[in-house]
């Protein structure tokens, strides 16, 4: 039990190459999966499209580790993506860039709260109706496995992701082999060529895909509480991106072998029809706790990252400095107590869907001016040490910030409202920022 309070604001190495993977490996597949395969197919209704969709969101984040890698292992210090940005453009657009990050943290965390709730009542049907406390009541449970310390909700991620992977292959196998293929099923998707196709059924199809990938860069977050960070990292977060990359593309192959065009579009989830088809009645539980144990261990990385991210804030006196106490455990409990509670507001209130649909304009421009940090330091801090230098620089993260950048013109362009709120964020942050950094020059 971690009843030790050090508040001298250092994380514990306990970590290791395992972690980092599994790690991103949570982050990355959670219950989502399951219903965004149909949602893509109904925007884009042809399957070899579906699949080189699915294919290029491995790569395009593959591409963004290549970037993350060398900024991490330049500057290993915890708190995610904001670190490189306010060591490259100053407190504003860190200050920026780490709330973006730990608001999509707490949203996501929020959300599958609620998605185990709703699943647990497709076991326990005697909890309709009690969402919300059943919500906070997954919530807690992970809580304070975490609060005991980072050894205990490592090994907890380290399990359940591998859990997790097992059972999305069996899924994925049940799916491609379990009956003979109907004759000519993957064609007909694929020459269904009455249905029109345009432009902004594409973008919002792969801004799906792009959710499905978040949490790819997971690891960086725990930089400092890694053994060996400085090639674990880099090594863990190709990994992962790699086999997820390979798990969605089957999965959605193995559904769309599996049903016809039609029952994948008009389903919220697909799966469950396919799990049906072949276990009867019991497909509905078997979906049930596939999906409870998916959001969980989702769940699990985003509780363990997200007080990561306000440590790291808090200790660039971005943050209230109380959060920087880390227990005996080596958790950062101060803020994971924040963190918490501001879920559980998000919980109650519903207000998680409002963040949510924010989130994917903000996320996308934090990871815009990510990459962009990588050029910005390359050039004014040519002798950074770079343990990792991306690979095919100049034109490999050029390419990635292009596509970024893309993406973000396409994201407010089909959402005008988020690029608004995201141009408020912005405006307000620049003041605060230069308060904070004024405060900081005065207390020296």
């Amino acid at each position: 039990m971690a009843d030790a309070v050090v508040t001298d604001g250092k994380l514990l190495k306990q970590l290791g190459f395992a972690f980092a993977a599994a790690v991103g490996l949570g982050s990355m597949i959670g219950a989502g999966l399951m219903r965004t395969s149909g949602s893509v197919v109904n925007e884009v209704p042809f399957a070899w499209l579906v699949i080189a969709l699915w294919a290029f969101g491995g790569i395009h984040v593959l591409l963004a580790s290549n970037v993350a890698s060398e900024l991490v292992t330049s500057i290993p210090k915890a708190g995610g993506i904001f670190v490189p940005v306010r060591a490259a453009f100053g407190d504003s657009m860190g200050l920026l860039a780490g709330w973006v990050a730990y608001l999509s943290y707490s949203a996501a965390g929020a959300s599958l709260s609620i998605v185990c709730a709703d699943f647990l009542t497709v076991l326990l049907p005697s909890l309709a109706g009690y969402t919300a406390p059943v919500a906070c009541t997954f919530l807690l449970i992970i809580v304070g496995l975490n609060w005991l310390g980072v050894r205990e909700g490592g090994m907890a991620q380290t399990i359940g992701s591998s859990v997790k992977l097992i059972l999305l292959c069996a899924v994925i196998g049940i799916a491609l082999f379990a009956e003979p293929p109907r004759p000519g099923a993957f064609a007909a998707v694929a020459s269904d060529n009455a249905l029109a196709l345009g432009l902004v059924a594409i973008i919002i199809a792969y801004q799906m895909i792009y959710g499905a990938y978040s949490g790819w860069d997971s690891a960086i977050v725990f930089v400092e509480e890694d053994k060996n960070a400085l090639t674990n990292i880099p090594r863990a977060m190709a990994l992962s991106i790699g086999a997820v990359t390979l798990v969605y593309v089957l999965f959605n192959m193995s559904i769309l072998r599996a049903l016809d065009l039609e029952a994948i579009r008009g389903s919220d989830l697909p799966i469950a029809l396919v799990l049906g088809n072949v276990f009867g009645p019991t497909g509905a539980i078997a979906v049930a706790v596939l999906a409870i144990i998916l959001a969980s261990t989702s769940l699990n990385a985003n509780i363990m990252g997200g007080p990561r991210i306000l440590f790291g804030l808090a200790r660039d006196g971005l943050f209230l400095s109380m959060a920087t106490r880390v227990n005996s455990g080596g958790t950062p409990h101060v803020a994971f107590a924040i963190t918490a509670a501001m879920i559980v507001l998000l919980i109650f209130s519903g207000s998680f869907e409002f963040v949510f649909r924010l989130m994917g304009a903000l996320i996308i421009f934090g990871f815009v001016i990510y990459d962009a940090s990588l050029f910005r330091l390359r050039w004014t801090q040519p002798d950074l040490p770079r343990p990792f230098r991306a690979f095919g620089y100049p034109a490999l993260p050029a390419l990635v910030l292009l596509i970024d950048t893309g993406l973000l013109i396409a994201f407010i362009a089909a959402d005008p409202a988020s690029g608004l709120y995201m141009a408020a964020l912005i405006a307000l942050c620049i003041p605060v920022g230069i308060l904070l950094h004024r405060r900081r020059r005065a207390g020296n």
